[in-house]
């Protein structure tokens, strides 16, 4: 487990993380203490992956298209 806080972590960083904490869980060689722990780390590691996608999503729908479907810069988005 890393000891980078989970709000400072890239998405990639999280996901791979996240990937081990779950293997680590479906494995059941971990104390129940350290199973608790590990569990709270990959919510939080989940909520970090699932705000940075819908970050990303936000900023793909902002793109304005003409006609011809040419990306012509994006639209504002509230709170980015």
């Amino acid at each position: 487990m890393s000891d980078t806080p989970v709000s400072e972590m890239s998405f990639e960083d999280a996901m791979k993380e996240l990937e081990h904490v779950v293997g680590q869980l479906e494995r059941g060689d971990v104390a129940l203490d350290a199973s608790i722990t590990l569990y709270e780390r990959g919510a939080a590691l989940k909520k970090r992956c699932e705000d940075e996608l819908k970050r990303a999503e936000e900023k793909v729908a902002a793109i304005t298209l003409d006609s011809d479907g040419t990306p012509t810069g994006v639209k504002p988005v509230e709170g980015l």
